[in-house]
């Protein structure tokens, strides 16, 4: 894989943010391939091709894959265990 190609996932910061209303960068999740947790700024991010795809930076496989179509946005996000969102209530 052509790291060189990657962002971290910062670059795709506006794009989560409008998924999950709420800022994501700081959210944690775990890898569901080698169980590596930590933040979703962290991420691998290709922003090349159609869509974006999101890889761990531990063992590089995918996260999540977002893609935007005309009135919707597609997200698979089964390389994730769990993504800690975090609450607007205290």
């Amino acid at each position: 894989m052509n790291r060189a190609l990657m962002l971290d996932g910062n670059a795709v910061a506006g794009l989560l943010e409008e998924i999950f209303s709420c800022e994501m960068t700081t959210s944690l999740a775990e890898c569901v391939f080698c169980g590596k947790q930590g933040e979703m700024g962290g991420v691998l991010a290709f922003t090349a091709g159609p869509g974006v795809v999101l890889r761990c930076p531990n063992c590089e496989n995918i996260l999540m894959r977002i893609v935007r179509a005309p009135g919707a946005i597609y997200m698979d996000a089964r390389g994730i265990v769990f993504l800690r969102i975090p609450s607007r209530r205290p």
